[in-house]
């Protein structure tokens, strides 16, 4: 087995006596929320027969001289694997000690795949001390033109200090990943800005003994590589106190974030809302937003600016100039896979409401992306439309409703169908069938512009946020209704409140058209989502 001891002077990484500064063998004390709980200790790491020593894992080399040629057969499934094989001799030239293997990574959605990945240590400067932190960042095989995946890789005597840039898994989040676009984004740049921000604050303590042994279980999650749901919590990140009420973060600076942003704003509904806008120079309304300076708006580039958001609203669409719609949607998901784990990760408490369109899968991707509880990811659905055929009914039609609401539910575009609430006699349901119907035919001629959806969000966002328990026609899970038995999002009627989706309304609808079409949209947006690349 090649083994490799670090020299003096060297990185001294995956040591048993903690993180240790460079050449001088002194461990990383424990760290509270601004400094050290105690001082740290110095334990001298000469003459430990075990410090500083590197194994290998399985298909694994260490780079004493960088093989561009067993790199290149490695990387022989990869899409642009001599960009990426240039790319990494850079970063071997700045940082010679990573170690490379092969291995594989699991998803979210638990698919697997086999990507490079390497590991080692980057130093950090923080209040005078030089700390080795180890880290290990996974290839995609897509790369340059996708980030990688970056965790932080603690041995059994550290600990994860939850933070703004690091969740309770190890996950790193970064502007720099977050704005990732080839060719001016490298990993040479990535692993400097993660140097910088981890100087800020430092992401590993040393645990006493007494921690070790829940930290190895902590290990053995990390391991894995599944970034689901996590139930440990931090007392530094997670708890603590927010001082403003209702925060609201709108992702997507183009016509719909603007719209939702005035139309929230006209409400009242926030006490601080940021503006997540990633457009370069001046494009759109952005620069009127800005220069007119709206109370309580805040305009930012930085996914941090969100956190502790009671509800994030996405509005972002992907603008490539992809021609299938398949490819277009997959544009979209791309976008999210950058987007939705880090802003999930600011705000671990909050709402995700989904605009970007289609909505019904842009939602079910935020879903998964998120490894949120599903009731706190919906969809803005049809919600619009049903506002709409209500004001038709009772407005323009002059029609008496004895009280019943009717929503549109389903997929939108042309499969949507409407319902009432309640249970009808025969005569009447059909008097309400032929209602029901004309008003469809007058909500068709009506477009959905920008500014009227953002009205539709913000009305959403007041029934979230001030706990209204209105009833609402939004995207949600629905399987398990109308023998829907695959994961995909519809339009149902759902009471809306601060915990998201609270109850669904179960509706006494027989007629088979209404089943048959909801069947029929879940099936081809389940069909579709079974292509995409999450």
């Amino acid at each position: 087995m090649i083994r490799q001891r670090a020299e003096p002077g060297e990185l001294r990484a995956l040591d048993a006596g903690g993180l240790f500064e460079l050449g001088k063998g002194r461990s990383l004390g424990r760290l509270g929320k601004f400094g050290p709980r105690q001082p740290p200790s110095r334990e001298s790491a000469e003459g430990d027969p075990g410090a500083g020593v590197v194994e290998p894992a399985s298909r694994s080399w260490l780079e004493m001289e960088f093989d561009s040629e067993a790199l290149r057969r490695l990387l022989g499934k990869y899409k642009f694997r001599d960009l990426t094989v240039e790319e990494l001799k850079n970063v071997n030239m700045f940082f010679p000690h990573f170690r490379y293997s092969m291995d594989t990574y699991v998803f979210k959605d638990s698919s697997q795949k086999d990507l490079l990945n390497f590991t080692g240590t980057i130093p950090v400067i923080y209040q005078g001390n030089t700390y080795n932190i180890p880290i290990r960042l996974w290839i995609l095989d897509s790369h340059p033109f996708a980030p990688p995946i970056c965790f932080l890789k603690p041995t059994a005597n550290m600990g994860i200090l939850v933070g703004k840039h690091v969740d309770a898994q190890g996950r790193i989040y970064l502007p720099y990943l977050q704005n990732w676009s080839h060719p001016k984004s490298v990993i040479v740049g990535l692993i400097k800005e993660m140097i910088a921000k981890f100087q800020e604050e430092l992401p590993l303590y040393s645990l006493s003994s007494s921690d070790e042994a829940r930290q190895v279980d902590l290990l053995a999650y990390i391991a894995k590589i599944t970034e689901g749901v996590s139930d440990i919590n931090s007392k530094n990140w997670a708890n603590r106190e927010n001082k403003t009420v209702n925060k609201i973060t709108v992702v997507g600076g183009g016509e719909l974030g603007i719209a939702c942003t005035l139309a929230i704003s006209a409400k009242g509904i926030a006490d601080k809302l940021v503006l997540l806008d990633f457009s370069e120079g001046t494009k759109g309304g952005m620069m009127d937003l800005d220069i007119f300076n709206l109370p309580n708006v805040e305009i930012s580039k930085d996914l941090s600016a969100s956190a502790h958001s009671k509800v994030v609203i996405f509005t972002v669409n992907s603008l490539g100039s992809s021609q299938s719609y398949l490819d277009v949607v997959q544009s979209n998901v791309d976008m999210f896979r950058a987007l939705v784990p880090a802003l999930g990760h600011y705000s671990q408490h909050g709402i995700l409401l989904v605009a970007s369109q289609p909505v019904e899968i842009m939602t079910y991707v935020t879903w998964k992306l998120s490894a949120f509880p599903a009731n706190r990811v919906i969809g803005i659905g049809c919600n619009l439309d049903s506002q709409r055929l209500q004001y038709i009914i009772t407005n323009v039609l002059k029609a008496q409703t004895s009280g019943k609401e009717v929503w549109v539910i389903g997929e939108q575009g042309e499969d949507k169908v409407p319902i009432w609430s309640g249970q009808e006699e025969v005569t009447n349901h059909d008097s309400q069938m032929q209602l029901s119907n004309r008003a469809m035919e007058l909500l068709r001629v009506k477009g959905q512009r920008s500014w009227s959806v953002g009205l539709s969000v913000a009305d959403l966002l007041d029934s979230i946020v001030n706990d209204k328990k209105k009833v609402h026609s939004v995207s949600v899970l629905a399987k398990g209704y109308y023998d829907i038995n695959s994961e995909v999002f519809l339009s149902l009627p759902c009471i809306l409140g601060t915990s998201g989706v609270s109850e669904v309304i179960k509706t006494t609808v027989k007629e088979e058209t209404v089943t048959g079409k909801l069947q029929s949209s879940a099936s081809s947006i389940h069909g579709l989502q079974q292509q995409l690349k999450l």
